[in-house]
């Protein structure tokens, strides 16, 4: 039998969730920006420069950026993010108690296209319904157990 979640966790593993739902769209929306920048890059050969010669928010021809370089910024804010986003799933997945590949798969979320928005819906889900369904069948034991 599976490791289960300890009851007195409930209130964790719902904080962590939240944590989690807040953090899987916002890595998603940067990693489908920094996709985009990077076929800027290296398809087109074209930087994000702010604040430049050419505008407050331009694309410039690659290695000719003078002001602010958004194409690295993005780099390191997705990476800080995806950090952030780690943290999230090893939260909800150590409360939950689930084997060491679910943890893979959900960090997947944060390098693959689309599949953090598809994870920020599916583990939502799959969470309050075990907790529900674990609360209900606690309750009705304790029920019993008065009787």
């Amino acid at each position: 039998m599976p490791l289960q979640p300890k009851p007195e966790t409930f209130p964790a593993i719902r904080s962590a969730l939240k944590f989690y739902q807040i953090s899987a769209p916002i890595t998603g929306v940067l990693l489908l920006a920094l996709c985009g920048e990077m076929i800027m890059k290296y398809i087109f050969g074209l930087e994000l420069e702010l604040g430049g010669a050419y505008g407050f928010l331009a694309f410039v021809p690659e290695g000719s950026v003078k002001a602010v370089n958004l194409s690295t910024g993005l780099l390191i804010v997705h990476g800080w993010f995806y950090v952030v986003y780690l943290f999230a799933d090893f939260r909800v997945w150590s409360l939950m108690r689930w084997n060491f590949l679910k943890f893979l798969w959900i960090a997947l979320g944060g390098v693959v296209p689309f599949l953090s928005f598809y994870f920020e819906r599916r583990i939502p889900r799959e969470v309050k319904g075990y907790l529900a369904g674990r609360e209900s069948e606690l309750t009705a034991q304790s029920v019993e157990s008065m009787q």
